[in-house]
């Protein structure tokens, strides 16, 4: 009888956790994206992020490019994937200037927040989040943080308003 319960055991586990993910928790972030955001000189930037269900379904990929502003040219990808281990979302982002970055996070009330902590060359810790927030059908706001001081404080460092095309 042990024999036979254990299949359905795991099957039954397997089911429970397959429905926990928060397999929409990213939906709001899907579609053609237009963004803008102010550069340092106070003009203003554009770019477009393509954000679509890959790999079955699984995975959210990001497909970013800075169209005008002083980072033209820029371009860059993330793959996202809820981790059931862990019940956190993995983010890994490259890009065309050899940058890679590998973020955690999830659902924080009504926002959106991946995070990441590293070590600089000089020994120091930081920490970087990306918040989404005011997050609407048609539009959101994306901030990108940074904190020297252990997430004590944090330091807006850019802000991209999205708009759906």
């Amino acid at each position: 009888m042990k024999q036979l319960l254990r299949p359905l055991f795991f099957l039954c586990v397997s089911a429970s956790l397959q429905a926990q993910a928060p397999a929409s928790d990213l939906d709001f972030w899907l579609g053609e994206w237009n963004l803008r955001w102010q550069e340092t000189d106070s003009t203003e930037a554009t770019g477009t992020n393509r954000i679509t269900r890959e790999l079955s379904g699984q995975v959210v990929g990001e497909h970013f490019h800075v169209l005008t502003g002083q980072s033209a040219g820029f371009e860059g990808k993330s793959w996202s994937v809820y981790d059931t281990r862990s019940q956190s979302w993995k983010q890994t982002w490259v890009d065309n200037q050899s940058g890679y970055l590998d973020f955690a996070g999830g659902k924080e009330g009504d926002t959106f927040v991946f995070q990441r902590q590293f070590l600089e060359k000089n020994g120091k810790v930081v920490q970087q989040k990306m918040v989404f927030r005011d997050i609407r059908s048609d539009a959101f706001t994306w901030d990108w943080m940074r904190s020297d001081d252990e997430g004590r404080t944090w330091v807006l460092k850019w802000q991209i308003f999205y708009s759906r095309k």
